[in-house]
């Protein structure tokens, strides 16, 4: 088997590339995918994201201890799918502001740079404000269908604030609060695959093969020449894109010879280029919360009701259309901070470890997500297995941050606007006051955000992993598409700018070929 490209992933940019790739007759391109087809009911069914977790299509990854979380082991879901983490996210379309780009430093990719991939790949539904939106891209972004009664109320509550309201949330500033954009169409999930790779599939020059874990890339010297999946070698013509994500990119190359010489040698692998920085630079965006009980049996705790299921499947409306988190507020815990450092994010219901765990009784929970943490951690190997040390809270300043988005969160729940619903706390949160009990808070319950980036960073320097065209430093014929090559996180959430990076990709190898 052998193709002109040989993408290593079907996740959020392995779609847009296979897509936009294959858009040339003249050229051949293989999709490789872990996982298998993407056909569930969970899929299809906002709500039921959560359902997906810890099943065959979850890579279920734990990350290592963390010394300063009490210790403990973090839970990773990431899709292992057709459509990728895109197929079992929470839908959140949230780019992040013009500064997140800007900061990077990269030529070429400064907002102004990218802002026409974003729009390229947009199809809004609903208002569009501004024409901050694209209107003709595969993507649909819309408004929910059915929200909450209690999310109404939470934008109120963050007027009562002071906070600005948001005309549309993915504008160059996001500073201030918005309901949340989501990317379905019609009440139902509408994943990269749904959007890039389904209508591709219909070529006779794309081929997606399911079920085939790539085991390592395949070099003749330092090139580049395709890839082996449980003893089956696939060759590439012109070049390999691992698009495999922030965890599976850099693994990957460690187990192909490019990575750290030492930690190579130690893993028992042959160096076939080092180049140090693979798998560093890992950064994530923490969550914690504040939950309460809501006094009104209206929350999403009676999702799964009989009338609900029948109510999405005749007129795709109702609970079960929800993403969830169906409103955010992007705020600065301090004047010297130069753009929001906080999100917070509306769920009308308990959202307790991942939604799995199902408190009894009615409850709404404000997150607390930290936008721009200075830890830094790392995805490694050891023996056969990856280790992922997110390394959270390492860094002082990521502990402050989160106790005064906690407080601004508590603040939500004693507005006029709130009373109606909010009540006490509600279990596993004891209400914390102190600083220190905020942190303590912290400490024993966040989780991941599922934002992990940064494992295979792009600069112009040279200990960089890819260059601005995301080529492979010091190898040919190798590149990395997907979130593993921003620099630094986005102040929103990382579908928006892996799709968008994967977009810019295809013309970078189009121009190229």
């Amino acid at each position: 088997m052998e193709y002109d490209y040989v993408i290593v992933g079907a996740g959020s940019a392995g779609c847009v590339l296979a897509g936009r790739l294959s858009e040339d007759p003249d050229v051949s391109v293989a999709l490789v995918e872990a996982g298998g087809r993407d056909d569930k009911f969970e899929i299809r069914v906002p709500a039921g994201f959560s359902k997906l977790f810890k099943t065959g299509d979850d890579w279920n990854f734990t990350t290592a201890k963390q010394a300063e979380l009490s210790g403990r082991e973090l839970y990773w879901p990431r899709g292992r799918v057709i459509g990728g983490s895109s197929s079992m996210n929470a839908m959140m379309w949230v780019r992040g502001c013009q500064r997140d780009y800007d900061q990077w430093g990269v030529p070429g990719w400064s907002y102004d740079d990218v802002l026409p991939y974003f729009t390229r790949a947009e199809r809004r539904v609903g208002s569009n404000e501004g024409g901050v939106y694209g209107t003709s891209g595969p993507l649909y972004v819309s408004e929910l269908r059915s929200p909450n009664v209690t999310t109404a109320a939470f934008l109120r509550a963050c007027d009562e604030l002071g906070l600005t309201r948001l005309s549309e949330l993915n504008g160059r500033g996001n500073e201030g609060y918005s309901p949340t954009p989501v990317t379905q169409r019609r009440g139902r999930r509408w994943s990269a695959a749904d959007a890039y790779l389904r209508p591709a599939m219909k070529r006779p020059n794309l081929h997606v093969i399911t079920g085939a874990a790539v085991d390592r890339v395949v070099f003749d010297g330092r090139r580049a020449v395709g890839v082996e999946h449980g003893g089956v070698r696939i060759g590439a013509r012109r070049e390999v894109v691992l698009s495999a994500g922030t965890i599976g990119s850099p693994s990957l190359l460690m187990r192909s010879g490019v990575g750290a010489a030492d930690e190579l040698r130690e893993a028992g692998v042959p160096v076939v280029r080092e180049l140090p920085e693979v798998g560093k630079n890992l950064q994530d965006h923490l969550s914690s919360g504040v939950f309460v009980e809501c006094l009104q049996p209206v929350t999403l705790t009676a999702a799964e009701s009989l009338g609900n299921l029948l109510r999405y499947v005749v007129l795709r409306s109702g609970m079960l259309t929800t993403n969830v988190g169906e409103a955010v507020a992007f705020i600065r815990t301090s004047d010297d901070e130069p753009a929001p450092d906080i999100e917070l994010i509306f769920a009308p219901v308990p959202f307790v470890d991942h939604g799995l765990s199902k408190p009894a009784g009615h409850g709404l929970t404000v997150g607390v997500v930290l936008l721009q943490p200075d830890s830094r951690g790392r995805v490694g190997l050891s023996g056969g297995d990856v280790v992922i040390d997110p390394a959270y809270l390492s860094v002082e300043t990521d502990v402050r941050r989160l106790v005064a988005g906690l407080r601004m969160a508590k603040r939500v729940f004693t507005t006029a606007a709130m009373k109606p619903y909010a009540g006490g706390p509600m279990a596993p949160y004891w209400g914390p006051e102190s600083d220190e009990e905020l942190a303590q808070w912290v400490r024993e319950r966040a989780e991941t955000l599922y934002h992990p980036v940064g494992t295979c960073r792009m600069g112009t320097d040279d200990a960089s992993v890819v260059d601005p065209e995301l080529r492979v430093r010091g190898v040919a014929g190798l590149r990395v598409v997907d979130a593993s090559i921003m620099p630094t996180l986005n102040r929103g959430h990382t579908h928006a700018p892996a799709v968008m990076i994967a977009e810019k990709a295809g013309d970078l190898i189009k121009g190229a070929g």
